[in-house]
């Protein structure tokens, strides 16, 4: 097994644990994003916390979002995942580059700034549970620490670490959440903190090599700490173009049942995105295509155009214009 959560109690079930290690998870999600260190990081902690929150879940049906919006440069990172611990996200601004912080770290605060955690919970109910708290650092681990403090009311340590090599791919990455259960002793929650105070981060932990398994024996070995079960976690995107597709277009009809559509503008064609969606919107909401966005300002919208367009769908290259001139037809 590559990637993988353990759970685990310590102090007769006072305590609850999680921890993962996720090189390869978080490795996946940078090659899918090409992210820069500074956002493999960033997404890497939050990949790795939705993984861990993931498997918290009961239902196998049940999924998990984790949503950070913030006033730095990123702007923003989502994650999904499930009760199996399969997870996937993605980074608003993939390509931020920051200096190193002032402790000589990847700039993750700095990355997503002020802002605001919210964690979505769909569990098959009416309404999906929705919590929302104040990012304190910007930094994930200990915003997540002080959500659940405040929104769900377990007190918790949450540490996540990503660690790069000097070609930019993930070194090491990974994590522990540790929870105190409402019947948690003044004893057992003053040796905790205890040990949590001399551990000086999951970093240095993973770096050291530490497996999930040895993590916890740090955090609570001496806790009578009890492995309960092992399960397998993965970077797993389950989107496809037809996914895609029938979202789009079943959103293009929710708006034509509430507003007269005589139009649509259709963003993000440039580079490889050759835009084939059109074609179905077309077709399934009868409304015509009028401008096409090829970059990221107001200035790249353009007028659609048919022939351009098939030609760029199809990789045609327009046919240079020939004479006809002294040929003739016999009729």
């Amino acid at each position: 097994m590559s990637d993988y959560i353990v759970r685990a109690t310590a102090a007769n079930a006072q305590i609850r644990a999680f921890a993962a290690t996720t090189r390869e998870m978080v490795e996946k999600g940078r090659q899918v994003h090409e992210t820069s260190p500074v956002m493999t990081a960033a997404l890497g902690r939050l990949l790795t916390a939705g993984a861990m929150m993931g498997s918290m879940l009961k239902g196998e049906q049940d999924v998990l979002t984790l949503q950070i919006r913030g006033d730095g440069p990123a702007k923003g990172i989502t994650v999904t995942a499930d009760s199996a611990a399969n997870v996937k996200g993605y980074v608003v601004e993939p390509q931020v580059m920051l200096p190193p912080n002032e402790k000589g770290k990847l700039d993750v605060g700095g990355a997503i700034g002020r802002g605001y955690l919210s964690v979505i919970k769909d569990m098959g109910l009416k309404e999906p549970y929705t919590g929302q708290t104040e990012l304190q650092t910007g930094e994930i681990a200990e915003d997540l620490t002080y959500y659940f403090a405040t929104s769900e009311q377990v007190p918790s340590a949450v540490g996540l670490g990503v660690l790069m090599e000097k070609d930019n791919t993930v070194k090491q990455a990974g994590g522990f959440i540790i929870q105190l259960m409402p019947f948690a002793e003044e004893e057992v929650i003053e040796k905790l903190e205890k040990n949590l105070a001399q551990v000086s981060g999951v970093t240095k932990l993973l770096d050291e090599g530490r497996t999930p398994e040895q993590i916890l024996e740090v955090l609570l070995g001496d806790m009578d700490l009890e492995i309960q079960d092992t399960i397998p976690t993965q970077y797993y995107c389950n989107c496809s173009k037809e996914r895609v597709e029938k979202a789009i277009v079943s959103i293009g009809r929710k708006f034509g049942e509430v507003a007269n559509l005589t139009g649509i503008i259709l963003t993000k064609m440039d580079g490889t995105a050759k835009g084939g969606i059109a074609v179905a919107i077309q077709s399934e909401l009868n409304v015509p295509v009028k401008y096409i966005g090829v970059g990221e300002t107001i200035e790249d919208l353009q007028k659609f155009d048919v022939d351009e367009f098939v030609n760029a769908l199809f990789d045609v290259k327009p046919e240079e214009e020939t004479s006809d001139e002294g040929q003739g037809t016999e009729v």
